[in-house]
Parts: C-alpha cells; sequence; structure tokens
C-alpha cells in the first residue's frame, strides 16, 4: 500500500497568508503533528516575494507596488526576488529523514523539482531541471525553487508559470537605470517562458494543479489525499501572518 500524504489546495490568498501558511505547517509537521504536505496556490492580489537576505528597499519599488495594488512580502527561504501573478506555487514540507528525500541539498532539490517536471510532462511539456533550483524548457525557464531547512523539516516551494507579464515585473522591480533597465526586459523574454507560451492555448490553474498532484504522486510513488489544515494551523496561520509576514519589522528588516 503506498504512503498517504496529505494534500492541500488552499486556493488563492494574499501573500502575508502564504507565507504564514507554509511556515504554520512546517512547524506541525516538525512536531510530527501532520503528515508529509504538499500544497498548491495562488496569489491574490498579485506580489512581489523577496528572498530572506535580500533588502526590500534595494530590489522593490514600492511606490509601484502601491500603484499598482501587487503585495509584498520576505520569505523564509533564500533566493531572489519573485513577481507571483499567473502561477500554480506550490510547497512540499516532509521531515529531513524521509526516506523520500536524499539528505544532500543538491538531490534533495532535483528530487523535489522532479515531481514538477513530470507534473510539466503530464501538461505536454518537457522540462530540464537546472542546478540549484531552475526548471527550463526549449532553454527557458518556466519554474524556480527556493528551499529552507528549520527543526529537522525540509519545506521548498516554487513557481509554476501559468504566464507571465515581464513588463509588469520590472515596473514593481528596482532596477538601477532605464538603459539596463530595457536590456533586461529584453533578455528575460528571451529567457523565462510559460506553460501557455509553450502550449499556445490557454489552460487552467485546477487543471495544472491536477497534473501537479500526479507528478508528486508518481515521483514519490505516494498518494496524495485531499485534506485541510488542523485547528492548530488555523491559528498559527492567523499568529504568523499578523506577527510576521504583515509586519513591517519583518519586510524591512534588511
Amino acid at each position: 500500500m503506498k504512503e498517504q500524504w496529505r494534500l492541500l489546495k488552499t486556493d488563492f490568498s494574499t501573500a502575508f497568508t502564504n507565507m504564514a501558511l507554509d511556515k504554520a505547517v512546517l512547524v506541525a509537521n516538525s512536531e510530527g503533528k501532520v503528515s508529509p504536505t504538499v500544497r498548491f496556490y495562488g496569489w491574490k492580489p498579485s506580489a512581489i516575494s523577496i528572498g530572506y537576505f535580500q533588502s526590500l528597499e534595494e530590489e522593490v519599488n514600492l511606490d509601484n507596488c502601491r500603484k499598482l495594488g501587487v503585495d509584498y512580502v520576505r520569505r523564509i527561504t533564500g533566493g531572489g526576488a519573485v513577481f507571483h501573478e499567473e502561477e500554480l506555487t506550490y510547497s512540499i514540507i516532509i521531515p529531513e529523514v524521509h526516506p523520500q528525500i536524499p539528505k544532500n541539498l543538491l538531490k534533495s532539490y532535483g528530487k523535489i523539482c522532479g515531481a514538477v517536471m513530470k507534473g510539466l510532462n503530464n501538461l505536454g511539456i518537457e522540462s530540464k531541471y537546472v542546478p540549484i533550483n531552475d526548471i527550463i524548457t526549449g532553454g527557458k525557464k518556466i519554474s524556480g525553487n527556493a528551499q529552507t531547512r528549520k527543526a529537522k523539516t525540509i519545506l521548498q516551494h516554487g513557481t509554476v508559470l501559468i504566464d507571465v507579464d515581464v513588463d509588469k515585473m520590472f515596473s514593481v522591480l528596482k532596477v538601477p537605470n532605464q538603459k539596463i533597465k530595457d536590456k533586461l526586459i529584453a533578455d528575460v523574454k528571451q529567457r523565462v517562458t510559460s506553460i501557455k507560451h509553450v502550449l499556445e492555448k490557454e489552460i487552467l490553474f485546477e487543471d495544472v494543479a491536477e497534473e501537479m498532484k500526479r507528478g508528486f504522486e508518481e515521483e514519490f510513488n505516494v498518494e496524495l489525499i485531499e485534506g485541510t489544515l488542523t485547528e492548530e494551523e488555523k491559528e498559527l496561520t492567523k499568529k504568523f501572518d499578523k506577527e510576521c509576514f504583515s509586519a513591517r519589522n519583518w519586510n524591512h528588516r534588511r
């Protein structure tokens, strides 16, 4: 009998709630209160998330974010600034010692990204893992991923681009000057793609989620059972949202 993991479909939430939810599940899993969990979610409104070690003021055009109604939040994972709009975001929270997860950081990235690649393959998109944390198709990036390990528990989350608006993305990111900005926009348009662009058709968030579910089940040889947050996780999410991720001293700390 296949091991059963929990699947959470938490729909679309603010940047603060999304990050608080990931942390709440990490805490619950680290205490042995919930099974390994895979979560699929979106962002409403659109948002910029910055890596744990980045400076918000250096990376994000806060004035344009306010004008466009774009959230901004600091993640507990590393990496660079990411614009979240038309995408599916996944997270997986699992003990470090789980037999399915390689102890080596690079290999663990590869294993988890393998699930995303299988999901893309189910959609008809061949892809390739590029260490340390990218997935590409046709030479272009379609997924970026980030990982942290806390309390002997792994949290990895990443994006799967359904569509991408590069011009809007650069309107809320800080770039030193217009010449560099124009070059970067042109460069990113050449290096980044999305499911919509590859398949040349519209695709629903729900359809991407279903194929990603199958991808995780195939890669890890498990059964994902759709579940809900525990009452404790709900309370932790509210606490982390209020006290951390929507708090100025967290987001502006560097």
